[in-house]
């Protein structure tokens, strides 16, 4: 069975346009790629109910709670990796500045025996629709796209 993620997708409305917030992966293998590499805050989970994993891993991997409010089921997306991510939109507010994840620890630089610890996710922002579909990972393209319909059936 493919691996699962859950998460939640962020979003406010400015004036006249949405926006969506995205995170940054950490460590040293993302620090210089940025198109295509940001993802809404999701993480992994077996057994566990997958809003409440995506509400638990939107607190590890933002520091701040996930918000209240009316959380809108979204269709499962499927990424290149063959993960499965679960997703929920939820409209809310977040500093995308003062974004703290957990830590994970790798060996780095390969093969040198030398154990580091980097954060998760080392940033979070916000970005127009157009600026987003560029930014987020190519299998989460569809989260945003799916949102982006609702909000204008609503």
């Amino acid at each position: 069975m493919p691996k699962q993620s859950a998460g939640l997708l962020l979003y406010r409305v400015q004036k006249t346009h949405l926006e969506v917030f995205l995170v940054h992966p950490g460590g040293p293998l993302w620090t210089k790629m940025d198109s295509g590499v940001w993802s809404i805050p999701k993480g992994e989970f077996d057994e566990e109910e997958p809003l409440l994993a995506a509400k638990r891993e939107f607190q590890e991997e933002t520091g701040f709670d996930a918000p209240q409010g009316e959380y809108i089921p979204l269709k499962q997306v499927r990424q290149k990796s063959g993960k499965i991510v679960h997703a929920w939109a939820i409209q809310g507010e977040i500093d995308g500045e003062s974004v703290h994840s957990n830590d994970f620890e790798m060996e780095w630089p390969p093969r040198s025996g030398r154990r580091q610890t980097f954060p998760e996710i080392d940033k979070g922002a916000w970005f127009s629709v157009e600026d987003a579909l560029g930014k987020i990972n190519p299998g989460q393209v569809g989260l945003i796209q799916e949102l982006v319909e609702k909000l204008a059936d609503a």
